[in-house]
């Protein structure tokens, strides 16, 4: 069973859509156990960086989200679900993300021709061996829409990466951590194959 955490930000019912399309068992909770006994959590989201920690921690899901972490369960981040496994953001100064990852989230800079949010169709240059991308062709195609991007500290995590701009980390993967800042659920067929990809690990 995969279980997404439930806590008020957008576009979750998408995910558990493209999930179910997959044949998977999905729950949308926010209580500890059930996301505890889970296979697999993800962490879904769009919406401001501070609104969603607050709501993390009024719903006392930070310390279960570190919890899973621990216990080595598989864990994906969605858009703003990546940006919250970072330890801040330029969006929401003073506030600390969950740090499960090292590396800062930074306003997309302003260029000719750019519109920001970032929204739409870019390709991603798969930059060393991610589970999620197994199988996946070269240079795919996937759909984005943020206003801010990660900076991971460490790139030996990074597993694709897009360009708008600069240089966006778009996927990461550390041990049982994963996370994308484009959205899987709607870049048609190779979303679901990366979805599929994280249901069989």
């Amino acid at each position: 069973m995969i279980a997404l955490i439930d806590y008020d930000a957008g576009n979750i019912k998408s995910v558990e859509k493209a999930l179910q399309k997959l044949g998977q068992e999905t729950i949308l909770t926010r209580d500890r156990e059930r996301l505890l006994e889970a296979d697999k959590v993800i962490l879904p989201g769009v919406g401001s960086f501070g609104d969603a920690m607050e709501n993390l921690k009024n719903f006392g899901l930070i310390p279960v989200i570190h919890e899973i972490v621990e216990r080595k369960t598989p864990f994906l981040g969605i858009c703003l679900g990546l940006q919250l496994l970072f330890e801040r953001s330029e969006e929401s100064p003073g506030v600390e993300g969950l740090g499960i990852l090292p590396g800062e989230i930074l306003r997309i800079p302003r260029g000719e021709g750019l519109k920001i949010p970032h929204m739409g169709w870019n390709s991603l240059k798969l930059t060393g061996n991610g589970r999620l991308f197994q199988g996946i062709e070269e240079d795919p195609y996937v759909y984005f829409v943020h206003s801010y991007y990660l900076k991971a500290a460490d790139p030996g995590i990074v597993k694709a990466v897009t360009e708008y701009g600069v240089e966006i980390h778009a996927s990461v993967e550390k041990d049982h951590v994963f996370a994308c800042q484009f959205h899987p659920e709607k870049s048609s067929e190779t979303g679901l194959a990366i979805l599929k990809n994280f249901a069989e690990i």
